[in-house]
């Protein structure tokens, strides 16, 4: 990882994801702004979700820009600011390690690009840039198809009991948050908050969070083969 200062941001980044878009801004604040995209004709879609990440094309890749968004009450005093308490410390920063870490032990998350931060006072913004997961769909968009089987309900379970056992506490666990390629892997996403921890109750307490989700989505029934995947301790193709 390398870090670019320039004015009021930082950006820490992946010099090989970098170096490879060569449809990309060069490395500096535009790299997260979507209006220098959109003025290049490089924005490719949009998903949902609070703070609307973007799809960008990249070149031989696309890219994912996540702004970063608060939810919730806070939401109203501040939707974009946090509080800054250093460079090492902002959330950006912190998801694109872990995503990096995870990924350097071959787990399926998003190939990591670039976090930035801009600092306005005791406050900063920030953005997180990943490379998209081509054709990829999201556990809730299958399971609302009815196109989400037993195997591949199992697999989802074995994936994550892959996390858990690498440490990972995913703190928002729920159907949006995987997904699945169009060879059937299964891939987590949106590490915001998360970390490496020893084994413990953050376990069950990730599965309750994914089996409300499920709860919402009217697909409880899918949490059984779900478990089913995650004791076996079968590791997923």
């Amino acid at each position: 990882m390398a870090t670019c200062r320039t004015g009021k941001s930082v950006i820490l980044y992946d010099a090989h994801s970098v170096w490879d878009a060569d449809a990309a801004p060069q490395i500096g604040p535009g790299l997260f702004d979507p209006d220098a995209w959109r003025r290049k004709g490089l924005v490719v879609g949009e998903a949902p979700g609070r703070g609307a990440s973007l799809f960008l094309d990249a070149g031989d890749a696309q890219w994912v820009l996540r702004p970063y968004r608060r939810g919730g009450m806070i939401a109203r005093l501040s939707e974009r600011r946090y509080l800054w308490t250093g460079d090492s410390r902002t959330r950006a920063f912190r998801e694109l390690r872990l995503t990096a870490t995870l990924h350097e032990r071959g787990l399926p998350v998003p190939r990591p690009v670039a976090a930035g931060v801009t600092r306005h006072g005791p406050t900063y913004e920030a953005a997180l840039l990943t490379v998209r997961i081509p054709g990829a769909r999201a556990l809730a968009e299958l399971l609302a198809a009815g196109e989400a089987d037993e195997a591949l309900l199992h697999r989802v379970g074995a994936t994550i009991r892959r996390f858990h056992d690498a440490g990972l506490d995913h703190v928002d666990l729920n159907a949006r948050n995987l997904l699945v390629d169009p060879v059937g892997r299964v891939w987590l996403i949106d590490l915001d908050r998360c970390r490496l921890r020893r084994p413990g109750r953050w376990h069950e307490r990730n599965l309750a969070r994914l089996a409300r989700s499920l709860a919402k989505l009217e697909a409880t029934a899918a949490m059984a083969p779900l478990r089913r995947g995650y004791d076996a301790l079968v590791q997923p193709s």
